[in-house]
Parts: C-alpha cells; structure tokens; sequence
C-alpha cells in the first residue's frame, strides 16, 4: 500500500513539475499573456492535486490537460507555439467543467461544444 502511495505522489510531483517548468520557459519567452498562462497553470496545479486520489480515469484527463498545455506544437516561425494559450484555456476550462470543479475554470473563454466525457 505505501508503494501506490508514493505512486500517486509521484505521479502529482511530476505533473505540477512539468506545469511549472512550462510556466518558466513561457515567462523567458515572448509567449503573448503571461497573465492567462500563469492563470493555467494555477488551474492546472489545482486540479492536478485535487485528484491525487480520484479515479484512474479522472486522473488520466488531468494528465491529458496537463499535457495538452505542456507540450505546445512549436512552429518554425521565430519557434513561437502554433496553438494559442486560448485554445489551451479552452481544453482545461472543458476538462475541469468535467471533473465538477467549476471553481477552476479560467475566465475568459466558453469551453468547448458538448460534454467532454460521459456523466
């Protein structure tokens, strides 16, 4: 059982990692508004520790968001990212409004058509 513990731990020290170091390299970059990146990522960050111990498939489409905003497409021009941060915004706000958690949806952008899973 301490071993599916430490997992879990893992898995969320490694998300919120990979969220903050995104973060770092969009504040070093000129990556359009820092305010809604940082506003992501507090998102994001929430949402990530708010299902440490929720189910395998909830926690999968926190992983999914977290990539979604973490690995940004990068185009050839002067290397800034094709997908705009609204279009990430739009996938976290979606995700979250799944996950019940209306608290941590980032103002701005309606979230996409239709539900993002099953209820």
């Amino acid at each position: 059982m301490t071993g599916i513990q430490r997992n879990f731990q893992h898995d969320t020290d490694v998300l919120i990692r990979q969220v903050d170091n995104h973060l770092a390299v969009l504040r070093t970059a000129d990556a359009g508004d820092l305010g809604l990146a940082e506003r992501l990522a507090a998102s994001l960050r929430d949402l990530v520790v708010s299902t440490t111990r929720a189910s395998a498939a909830d926690r999968a489409w926190v992983r999914a968001a977290v990539h979604y905003f973490v690995l940004r497409r990068e185009g050839r021009h002067r290397g800034r990212s094709i997908r705009s941060l609204t279009a990430d915004q739009r996938v976290i706000n979606e995700i979250a409004l799944a996950l019940g958690r209306p608290d941590l949806v980032v103002d701005g952008v309606t979230p996409l058509a239709g539900p993002a899973r099953a209820a």
